[in-house]
């Protein structure tokens, strides 16, 4: 079972934040399960990540020190994840590649800041695959 239901991410715009989204989590086999005014909502099976303005109508910001880690299940699909949301308006936080540091081996990531700030990782080799 896992210990987190969803995650949601604030964003100032649902229409920037599906087009930004959609194609770039596509690049890992995640698709919109579904769509309201309100929020956005991805997965595979079952929605866990989802976009949405913030329910108090104050400013979207974004976490200092959070992020988001997405699995993906190649290097490839890394480097995808990449482009694809550079080309959808996102901000290089940290180029694909290995990351020696980190607590498994060959980890593989790259680092993304959306279109609203919020801060984005893509891992092959992660804790979960």
């Amino acid at each position: 079972m896992n210990i987190i239901d969803h995650l949601s991410v604030g964003v100032a715009d649902l229409q920037a934040a599906k087009e930004f989204y959609t194609p770039t989590l596509d690049t890992i086999g995640v698709s919109m399960l579904a769509e309201t005014k309100h929020f956005l909502a991805y997965g595979k099976n079952a929605i866990q990540f989802l976009a949405m303005p913030p329910y108090d109508q104050k400013s979207a910001t974004a976490g200092n020190g959070a992020h988001i880690c997405f699995t993906a299940q190649s290097q490839e699909a890394v480097r995808a994840f990449h482009v694809a949301a550079l080309k959808a308006g996102g901000v290089c936080e940290g180029e694909p590649g290995p990351r020696p540091a980190y607590p498994t081996e060959n980890a593989f990531a790259a680092y993304i800041r959306d279109p609203f700030g919020n801060k984005l990782e893509v891992i092959h080799g992660g804790f979960f695959g």
